[in-house]
């Protein structure tokens, strides 16, 4: 991906996932890649809970599952974020794990979730997903993806 530092590029080129926040402008930038288009998106979905708090060492109350309907990978991407956002907003609860599968129909994802009450929050809470910038897509060492988040 253009602008990973060598330290990455070289996890990257060894399958490792991974995820990371840059710097915007009033918003979160939010850059994941994995060896699959199925982690790397719950590696952008796990970037921007790692923006709002620290989710380390709890343990989840709760797996809530989700189906993602077919559409884009641009389209699955939106549709994960704004289910962790509708559930930081309207429930009071952030995943701690994301995993997902693709099934015939879309995705099938499973949300390790907390009560916010549990966590150290570190950042502001995510109010939605733009479209302008948004990529995701195979890449040389599997899939990346960019997206940048209001807060």
């Amino acid at each position: 991906m253009v602008g990973d530092t060598g330290d990455d590029r070289e996890a990257r080129r060894q399958g490792e996932n991974g995820h990371r926040a840059v710097p915007h402008t009033a918003d979160v930038r939010l850059e994941a890649w994995a060896t699959s288009r199925e982690r790397c998106l719950t590696e952008a979905a796990m970037a921007m809970v790692d923006c709002v708090a620290d989710v380390s060492g709890v343990r989840p109350a709760a797996v809530e599952h989700v189906r993602l309907a077919e559409g884009s990978d641009e389209d699955l991407l939106a549709a994960l974020l704004d289910e962790v956002i509708y559930r930081l907003e309207v429930q009071g609860r952030i995943p701690v794990d994301v995993a997902a599968a693709e099934v015939d129909d879309g995705l099938d994802v499973h949300l390790a979730m907390a009560p916010l009450a549990d966590v150290e929050i570190i950042g502001a809470a995510p109010k939605g997903v733009s479209w302008h910038g948004m990529r995701i897509g195979p890449d040389p060492y599997g899939w990346s993806c960019a997206v940048t988040v209001d807060a």
